[in-house]
């Protein structure tokens, strides 16, 4: 079974395609695993909603679906995250708001453990630091688990009583054994290192590997949908330079 890994979708149906398309010619796959944040930031919530569920699927909550269902207060985002939050609350159908709120904030599957932020803080923890990351070990009891809401490609593995750190880049093959592993695939939708390229990862349960990959996209076609919405000008400037 081949399984795509993608978090951080942030309304960027044009991202998120080109994901897909990516995905399909490259051996295709037989599963999604969403981490969440399907919407927020981006000019089409409700269509990336609408593409993921037309998929075979597994999808958690991330902060900004809650955001855009209420379930949390957009006072604890910043300015421009907030207003994005509102803009996107009045995109959604009574069906999308219902798909979003019964995402649970974490899942078990074979041998992941599935979180937007991380398995102890689901929803606002960024896992960024070796200690951060050796901490959550605790919080999960499967061997694997998988995170977004940084927006970075990284894997942290266990080594001995510390975790060793690696950002990921196009192309990585990692092999799972029997060290621990949390590991991000990146954003689909607005990628923060750098790197404009959209970013996911597949998941082969034959080959017992995670592969990441970057996918270039059209960025000045989402930019031109989000102008038009009136969303903040930072968050459409931002795609273009990946940060």
């Amino acid at each position: 079974m081949r399984y795509a890994i993608l978090a951080d979708i942030h309304a960027n149906l044009v991202a998120f395609q080109a994901v897909l398309d990516h995905a399909q010619a490259r051996g295709g796959f037989d599963e999604i695993w969403c981490l969440g944040d399907i919407v927020g930031y981006g000019p089409e919530p409700h269509q990336c909603i609408e593409l993921l569920r037309s998929f075979k699927h597994l999808c958690i909550a991330g902060n900004h679906d809650w955001a855009s269902i209420g379930n949390i207060d957009t006072s604890d985002f910043n300015p421009v995250a907030a207003q994005a939050c509102h803009w996107t609350a009045n995109q959604l159908s009574e069906e999308d708001i219902a798909y979003l709120k019964a995402l649970p904030l974490t899942l078990v599957q074979d041998n992941f453990t599935l979180a937007h932020g991380s398995p102890r803080e689901p929803i606002w923890e960024y896992l960024l630091s070796p200690e951060q990351a050796r901490e959550n070990l605790d919080h999960f009891t499967t061997a694997y688990c998988l995170v977004g809401h940084s927006h970075i490609p990284l894997i942290f593995e266990q080594a001995g009583q510390g975790m060793a750190y690696q950002v990921l880049n196009d192309g990585m093959k990692i092999g799972l054994g029997e060290n621990r592993l949390i590991l991000n695939p990146g954003g689909v939708g607005q990628p923060r290192d750098g790197d404009p390229r959209a970013a996911y990862a597949i998941y082969d349960s034959q080959t017992q590997t995670v592969s990441l990959f970057r996918v270039e996209y059209d960025i000045a076609s989402t930019q031109k949908k989000m102008a038009e919405q009136g969303l903040p000008l930072s968050l459409i400037l931002r795609l273009s330079h990946g940060w």
